[in-house]
């Protein structure tokens, strides 16, 4: 909204020609950031009054960690303060006239929708059951059909295509045509249960995806723009730009969220929360034509959906459990690390894999 307001008050007005700093991607991204971050901090303590005054707190599933028993009644759903935090300020400082940013956040407002009826029911029933798994998939599939569609429309205008950029190959590039819609549903689906088996512990997720949300406001910058897109090989669509404002957005929210979610934490995130925030991930990822850069992006999402598939298959197969427990924030958690250490540990590691991310584009 904003970027519509400025640019044409500085032209009216001589004394507000600073206001024409609101034109470029840069100062709107930093913009939508601090206001996230603002918004967050504000909202915070309101939110988390009126979650204890509904009496809508975490539901602590009983096969989990016994450490874990005292953070029964922590107020949860918070996810609805990192939805306002990001999409208002997207709202206000991104150009409303572009596409991809209203695929971006309408596709994290489905995937967080999802994720609020799950959490909703698991409050009404008391129990950590919330949507029946194959209506929680059913549903995470339906939102990711729909931006698998929104993107083939873009592609029918010349303004996305459907190939895919491999890591380290610059001249891999196949196209899938529309097996492009199956493939984004995978993706899609993919990075919200990553994030959401990640949602273990204090400040573990909302951390992590806050270094992997800052690597794609990188990433998005780089493929707007003409020059750096043309030296690194990239697949360059001037209005995924537009998308770092986005990414700016849920930087800023996720460092106001880490406030009030670090250890110990007065909130946690709810499925509300880390649905929207992979759904968010994996949408950027397809807008940006980085699909298959979003797993060493997320390193640490993938390593603890990955833990949770070697659990479950070993036990059916073999009836042996790989992990003392699984996702794998918790295994760790039983061979003696402090819950404070893991948390950090992974940081690290997310800071190393999202680095690693960004070096790939220059080694193509």
């Amino acid at each position: 909204m904003l970027y519509h307001l400025l640019p044409p008050l500085s032209e009216m007005f001589a004394v507000l020609g600073v206001l024409n700093v609101s034109r470029y991607i840069t100062f709107r991204t930093a913009a939508a950031s601090l206001t996230a971050l603002l918004l967050s901090l504000v909202l915070g303590p309101w939110m988390i009054r009126k979650l204890r005054d509904f009496q809508i707190g975490q539901i602590i599933r009983q096969e989990g960690p016994q450490s874990h028993r005292a953070k029964a009644g922590t107020p949860t759903m918070g996810g609805l303060l990192i939805l306002t935090s990001a999409v208002v300020p997207t709202l206000l400082w991104a150009d409303l006239t572009n596409p991809y940013i209203w695929i971006a956040v309408l596709s994290t407002v489905g995937f967080g929708a999802v994720g609020f009826t799950d959490d909703y029911l698991k409050i009404v029933r008391r129990s950590h059951h919330g949507l029946i798994p194959r209506y929680k998939m059913g549903g995470q599939i339906l939102v990711g059909l729909g931006v698998g569609i929104a993107v083939m429309m873009l592609a029918s205008e010349n303004l996305y295509n459907t190939r895919l950029i491999f890591p380290f190959f610059k001249n891999l590039i196949p196209d899938l045509g529309w097996f492009y819609v199956p493939f984004a549903v995978l993706v899609l689906v993919g990075a919200t249960n990553a994030v959401n088996l990640t949602d273990g512990l204090d400040g573990l997720a909302i951390s992590t995806f806050g270094v992997s949300a800052a690597a794609f406001t990188a990433l998005a910058y780089v493929t707007g723009h003409a020059v750096l897109a043309d030296y690194l090989l990239l697949v360059r669509f001037p209005p995924a730009g537009e998308l770092t404002v986005f990414c700016g957005a849920l930087v800023g929210a996720s460092l106001g969220f880490l406030w009030y979610n670090s250890y110990p934490a007065d909130i946690f995130m709810g499925d509300v929360g880390s649905l929207a925030l992979g759904g968010a991930l994996g949408t950027v990822a397809i807008l940006i034509k980085q699909e298959l850069l979003l797993p060493i992006v997320g390193g640490i999402f993938v390593l603890e959906a990955l833990s949770v598939i070697i659990q479950v298959a070993s036990f059916k197969l073999r009836g042996v459990r790989v992990f003392k427990m699984a996702p794998l924030h918790h295994h760790f958690e039983l061979i003696g690390w402090s819950e404070p250490k893991v948390i950090t540990r992974f940081l690290i590691l997310a800071v190393i894999f999202a680095l690693f991310s960004l070096t790939t584009l220059k080694l193509r």
